[in-house]
């Protein structure tokens, strides 16, 4: 059976940091897309894409963030969302894609926005997966503060009892993969680069400042969000999608890919494409 994407590692160097990248994608004729996971996921949350018809053509680039899933790091002590951005930089770049669609779950949304703010003129549009906007969304990363501990490896064990038992649909299969999906040196300091951001990032501004369309994704039990109605009255394109938390790659795929398929549709004959 031929491979419907390609698999490689991409070794990096960013500074004091050495870094091996787990990567998949694949070449096409379309306007490509970047995929960037949230925290406890990894890359092959978007591999599906290849089984649906709607991205017949559309190449893709997804990668596991450093010190997740099959990507490592030597000083995971460092890890940051500067690092984290600079490494999307790095692989996109490796890729050749100049102009690209950009899709962030959770705190992939929030790396993603940051190298949008960066480089707004290469997005083609923006999806925000319930990224962080405003320091309500640090339900997860926030924990960091608020149950503390002497050791990553006591916090990171009651984070995922905790999460077992959390209230958004399929939070208990997504504890099941953290001990996969994350090293467990990496968990804090990427939860207080998190906070840190959100709380002090003006992440909301630079979200409404984009030139691209812009795509807000959301769990119908997230509705409560206090800044969706902001983001209607500023055109924002909002989806809910039922029966669904946090993670609608695991709880509802088949209305996250559609949705994702009708957007990006929209933004190209917006973009003239």
């Amino acid at each position: 059976m031929s491979p419907r994407f390609t698999e490689w590692r991409q070794p990096l160097q960013l500074g004091e940091v050495r870094l091996d990248i787990a990567a998949i994608g694949r070449t096409g004729h379309r306007a490509p897309v970047v995929f960037l996971h949230g925290f406890g996921s990894s890359k092959e949350d978007y591999a599906d894409l290849v089984q649906h018809p709607e991205f017949d053509g559309r190449p893709f680039l997804a990668w596991d963030a450093p010190g997740c899933g099959d990507s490592s790091l030597d000083r995971p002590e460092r890890i940051d969302l500067p690092l984290l951005v600079m490494t999307a930089r790095r692989l996109i770049d490796h890729q050749g894609f100049e102009r690209f669609h950009l899709v962030g779950h959770s705190m992939g949304g929030l790396t993603a926005l940051l190298l949008a703010h960066l480089y707004p003129d290469r997005v083609l549009s923006f999806t925000s997966i319930e990224g962080n906007l405003t320091p309500e969304d640090c339900f997860l990363s926030r924990q960091v503060y608020a149950h503390p501990a002497q050791s990553d490896e006591a916090f990171f064990a009651a984070f995922i009892e905790r999460t077992r038992h959390g209230r958004d649909v399929s939070s208990t299969f997504y504890a099941a993969t953290l001990r996969h999906r994350v090293r467990t040196e990496a968990v804090r300091p990427i939860f207080r680069s998190m906070v840190t951001h959100s709380d002090e990032g003006d992440l909301l501004g630079k979200f409404l400042a984009l030139p691209c369309p812009q795509h807000f994704m959301y769990g119908e039990q997230n509705r409560h969000l206090s800044y969706l109605g902001q983001l209607a009255q500023a055109g924002v394109r909002l989806t809910e999608i039922p029966h669904c938390g946090h993670f609608p790659m695991y709880s509802n795929p088949v209305l996250m890919w559609w949705a994702l398929a009708e957007f990006f549709g929209e933004s190209e004959r917006f973009a003239g494409l």
